[in-house]
């Protein structure tokens, strides 16, 4: 899979915007280690601030898994590491305000967690080093100029590969084959969000299934269009679209009750109770960018020498418990779709 091609050609069209509704901004500041004078490696104290868009189980995971690649290099909370951490709540104001706050502070290090935070970092932020994660498509958000080599002082990870969207659509076509449509619950201010369901609309096409979408602004409509698609559609599937995902317990609650099935494009939705997805463990997204981080700060390495990089192991994860209570026969032959059973088949 080309990653520049699918990134800067297909989506071309896909206009930046961001945030949603609600919330105020959470500040944390952790302390440790020693602080003054001119440290030697083993006594140097670094100071990260993170920019992280909400708190929701995929983006969480992604800044544990980003704190503990730092760990596990020699970098931990309450030793070495003065760890400045923000959420914005999903509001576009607060967003804003945090990214022009760690323009001003002396961190060694930003990391912006999800695509509102890291447009908005990557505007104000000019003079340090800034890495992004759980960013969809970089390009088109123009967060950089190139996946190959980003220029200046951003870079970092997508947190999607476009074949993971068509091998989980094509999941669908052969597996329950009674599907003829599939609702699409999305907020279509967050452009990772219709970048997504462009490739998904493409893929189900090919296989004669429409894509029918109910929009939101705010999580707290999730609910209420979840419930829309009832009647109208045979599958329910969302993308990685932060305020939707917010909302994901509504969604499976109006799955369960009218048994529609529900495929997700994260994995912890699916351990949730989505049937499946095809993807990975945002923790381990998180890992990938702590290494980079750690590039940066124990080996000198600049933003521009790190490439972007995009998932590269997409598994098959499927919730057969889920599957069985949404309406759908599991058989051997779904089973044995799935690579790593003992991780990847929750039972």
């Amino acid at each position: 899979m080309k990653r520049k091609t699918w990134l800067a050609l297909a989506l071309s069209a896909v206009l930046l915007t961001a945030g949603c509704g609600g919330g105020g901004t959470k500040t944390n500041e952790g302390t440790g280690g020693n602080s003054g004078g001119a440290d030697t490696e083993e006594q140097k104290t670094y100071k990260i601030a993170i920019s992280q868009y909400l708190e929701h189980a995929s983006l969480d995971a992604t800044r544990e898994g980003f704190l503990a690649a730092l760990k596990d290099n020699g970098i931990e909370e309450g030793s070495n590491l003065k760890l400045d951490y923000n959420v914005a709540q999903a509001d576009s104001t607060n967003n804003l305000s945090i990214a022009q706050k760690l323009a001003t502070t002396d961190s060694d290090l930003v990391l912006a967690i999800a695509t509102p935070s890291a447009q908005a970092v990557m505007q104000q932020v000019k003079d340090k080093p800034v890495l992004f994660a759980a960013v969809t498509d970089p390009l088109n958000a123009k967060i950089v100029t190139s996946l190959e080599k980003p220029e200046g002082n951003v870079t970092g990870a997508s947190d999607t590969n476009p074949e993971a969207i068509k091998m989980l659509m094509d999941f669908i076509a052969k597996h329950v084959p009674d599907v003829k449509s599939v609702g699409l619950v999305i907020n279509q201010g967050e452009p990772n969000a219709i970048v997504m369901a462009q490739t998904a609309e493409e893929a189900l096409k090919a296989h004669g299934i429409e894509l029918v979408r109910a929009p939101v602004t705010n999580t707290s409509e999730v609910k209420q269009a979840a419930e829309s698609l009832v009647g109208r559609v045979d599958a329910l599937y969302i993308t990685l679209d932060n305020v939707v995902v917010n909302g994901v317990e509504s969604i499976l609650q109006v799955a369960r009750d009218n048994d529609i099935p529900l495929f997700s494009s994260d994995r912890d939705t699916v351990e949730k109770g989505a049937v499946a997805t095809v993807g990975f463990k945002y923790f381990d997204h998180g890992y990938q960018v702590g290494e980079m981080a750690v590039e940066i700060l124990k080996n000198g390495k600049q933003p521009a020498e790190l490439p972007i990089t995009m998932p590269d192991k997409l598994n098959l994860i499927l919730n057969v418990k889920s599957a069985e209570e949404q309406g759908v026969k599991v058989t051997d032959e779904m089973k044995n779709s799935v690579q790593d059973p003992e991780t990847n088949l929750i039972q």
